[in-house]
């Protein structure tokens, strides 16, 4: 078997946190039962690139478990649990990610999953939709799915021009997806990085967050439950409205600059914070990064104003100034949940890998059928994933009566 991993002798410790984290997934437990029955997915062969931790190991025992010939390679160089890649190769299924790879070997990995000509791709972040629409045209799949909004915003781009062309299930766009890991899987692993990062109390602190979309919801509500005085920078005025709905200052980078003490990006758009920022902000101000690219940051030019840099601690870098003020950023402008931490806890990411599971089942059960486009998943998937995760955290759906549905149904019965 093809593989390229950092050391295969983990494998046993990356056993432990695949199991450990196959408990906390409840749903794609039940994708799994379904699918060893069913095999939908039999004799496909499934390329992933997302990041390799023991919730997307589940998954890709999942993929198999439906009949499919899994592959998996990092969505970003930080992510990678060494020991998960270990398990999995010592379970039959080839894995290409090292923590801490550099950019050729990122690239390099990525392409060694498309060298087994897949029939469905899944992305977090469009690097592989990418590769199969520029270099590796080669390739014919059935479709993708991807993960993550900044992805869906790149395949949006892609199909506005008219380049994309393949169709693509956006499991982003899942009410189960985004509603819930971006806001409580990003809100909580977010936070959960910078600590680790820097170990900071958050009680009393200026925290900026960048971006007001499902994940900055998700960490600004979670700094102000650690106490923390969240100051919000939005573009869009209805989420900036409700920033300010929700009990936040809303102001500008400019301004916030000046007061904030941490500032953590979740935009999905380049060089949120830049020169100009940099040259506001107070000394010992913290950088971090929570979406998905290493752009949110302007690393350059931070880099380029600097006088002298060194790592302080594990995944914290300290950039010094002329005037001498110190700059510190978290998990190299990385995403810190997954650069300093664990990323999302396997309880949200049960709902989100069981669609992607379900997008590849809907991938291959419409080929042909789908023209290229971006395409949600049907909302009754949504509801039974809703509905199997309810169940497991004790709750109970009220049932509508006869005359409920009725009355919902109908238009004849009014008011009086």
């Amino acid at each position: 078997m093809n593989y390229d991993i950092a050391d295969p002798l983990l494998a046993e410790d990356g056993v432990r946190r695949i199991e450990w984290a196959g408990r906390r997934m409840p749903v794609l437990r039940t994708v799994r039962d379904r699918f060893l029955d069913e095999r939908p997915l039999e004799g496909h062969v499934v390329a992933a690139c997302l990041h390799v931790t023991a919730e997307t190991a589940n998954l890709m025992l999942a993929l198999r478990d439906g009949g499919a010939e899994p592959l998996l390679c990092a969505s970003n160089p930080l992510s990678t649990q060494d020991d998960v890649a270990a398990a999995l190769v010592a379970d039959g299924i080839p894995v290409f990610a090292i923590r801490g790879e550099d950019s050729d070997t990122y690239y390099k990995h990525i392409h060694a999953v498309l060298d087994h000509a897949p029939a469905v791709t899944m992305d977090d972040g469009a690097d592989l939709a990418t590769l199969l629409h520029t270099d590796r045209r080669d390739i014919e799949v059935i479709g993708s799915t991807e993960e993550t909004t900044t992805g869906v915003i790149r395949l949006r781009a892609m199909a506005a021009d008219g380049t994309l062309r393949v169709p693509v299930v956006a499991v982003n766009d899942s009410a189960t997806k985004h509603l819930f890991d971006n806001h409580y899987g990003t809100g909580q692993s977010t936070l959960d990085g910078v600590i680790r990062a820097t170990n900071v109390l958050l009680a009393g602190l200026n925290v900026v967050v960048v971006g007001y979309g499902d994940c900055g919801r998700g960490i600004a509500s979670r700094a102000d439950g650690l106490g923390a005085k969240v100051i919000v920078v939005e573009v869009d005025p209805v989420r900036a409205l409700t920033a300010a709905m929700d009990g936040f200052r809303v102001m500008t980078a400019s301004e916030a600059a000046a007061i904030g003490d941490l500032f953590i990006t979740v935009t999905g758009n380049k060089h949120v914070l830049r020169r100009e920022h940099f040259e506001r902000m107070r000394d010992g101000v913290i950088l971090a990064n929570s979406g998905h690219f290493d752009v949110e940051i302007d690393l350059v030019g931070l880099r380029a104003m600097s006088v002298a840099r060194r790592p302080v601690r594990a995944n914290l870098e300290e950039f010094e100034m002329n005037d001498g003020r110190r700059i510190l950023v978290a998990a190299e402008g990385r995403l810190v949940n997954l650069g300093a931490a664990e990323g999302h806890p396997a309880d949200v990411m049960d709902m989100s890998f069981s669609n992607q599971a379900l997008a590849a089942e809907y991938l291959i059960q419409n080929r042909g059928k789908l023209e290229p486009g971006i395409y949600t998943l049907p909302s009754e998937i949504d509801d039974r994933v809703a509905t199997i995760k309810l169940g497991h955290l004790g709750g109970t759906l009220e049932q509508l009566t006869e005359e409920q549905v009725a009355y919902l149904s109908g238009w004849q019965e009014g008011t009086a």
